[in-house]
């Protein structure tokens, strides 16, 4: 997923300045970029049309995401790429009979919300050229995101216990 495009280019730069990626590209399957402590997953599982993904859409790719969030048990952050991964990420807790906190948090560049099960919640612009060519979304402010993402992680898992977000 973002191998080999543009948006990956400024994803997995940040993950490896972030220490999440042995390397800062991605140009095709088996290139040896591995993540460390980090997993990539989507709302969607295809480009809509005019990048504006309708409500069925994300609801027939919501199994898939499920599937893959019941699979990753030591979740202790999650980064969401924009409003839509945000609000994916909170309706796929709620579709668990995970609790989410209410009233439910807002997005947000750098949004920082806590789950009631201590997992943090971090948003960020999406990395699309959209946002990037604008200026919206810079490569400081991706990086920040995803440092702050390792440095939460790391430590929740030196020291935080269960139900209590780390500090």
């Amino acid at each position: 997923m973002f191998t080999g495009d543009r948006s990956g280019d400024w994803l997995f730069r940040a993950l490896h300045e972030a220490g999440l990626a042995n390397r800062p590209t991605s140009t095709h399957p088996g290139d040896g970029l591995q993540l460390t402590g980090a997993y990539i997953t989507a709302t969607l599982r295809c480009a809509p049309p005019a990048n504006k993904p309708l409500p069925v859409e994300m609801e027939r790719c919501q199994p898939y995401l499920l599937e893959e969030l019941a699979l990753l048990t030591e979740v202790r952050v999650v980064v969401a790429l924009g409003k839509i991964g945000w609000d994916a990420y909170l309706r796929a807790r709620r579709a668990t009979g995970q609790a989410v906190p209410r009233p439910l948090p807002r997005f947000g560049h750098a949004a920082r919300a806590s789950m009631p099960d201590g997992v943090v919640l971090l948003g960020s612009f999406h990395p699309s050229q959209q946002n990037t060519f604008t200026g919206k979304l810079t490569r400081p402010m991706l990086k920040a995101v995803f440092v702050l993402a390792s440095r939460l992680a790391a430590r929740s898992s030196r020291g935080g216990s269960q139900g209590r977000p780390p500090r």
